[in-house]
């Protein structure tokens, strides 16, 4: 008896579709969080008129930089959402990681959380969705 006489293949195109859905949704609550610390962060940033939390300015250089890394992660995974359903994801994901001045190897670990955390119990798109960031990362990191 064959493999294929249980039904049992690679997911279906509709099965791709819903992963890459179900990844772009994953990757914008991932942008939602990052950007929410970086507005926590510039809020603990002093006004030009008050002292505010952080009086240090070593400290408060730091805090810049933080919330404009998060801000910048948050932009990069917003466009990561749109890019992950094209089919010349990776290297318009590189294009984007090399404008924002990260290394493409940046992306895997949100995209892998984004894989594992799928909002959806569709068992043959969390199938896709691993395949698809299993070939992104191939892609990315080489």
């Amino acid at each position: 008896m064959e493999p294929d006489d249980f039904g049992f293949g690679a997911p279906g195109l509709a099965d791709q579709a819903n992963a890459a859905a179900a990844l772009a949704v994953a990757l914008q609550a991932q942008a939602a969080t990052l950007a929410q610390a970086a507005s926590g962060l510039r809020a603990c940033l002093p006004g030009p008129t008050d002292a505010g939390p952080i009086s240090d300015v070593r400290r408060a250089r730091g805090v810049a930089q933080a919330a404009a890394d998060a801000a910048m992660r948050a932009a990069l995974l917003l466009e990561a959402a749109e890019l992950v359903t094209g089919p010349d994801a990776a290297a318009r994901l590189r294009k984007a990681c090399e404008r924002a001045g990260l290394p493409a190897a940046s992306l895997l670990p949100a995209l892998r959380a984004a894989a594992l955390a799928l909002p959806t119990d569709d068992g043959a798109a969390r199938i896709a969705a691993s395949i698809v960031v299993e070939e992104m990362g191939a892609a990315l990191a080489g």
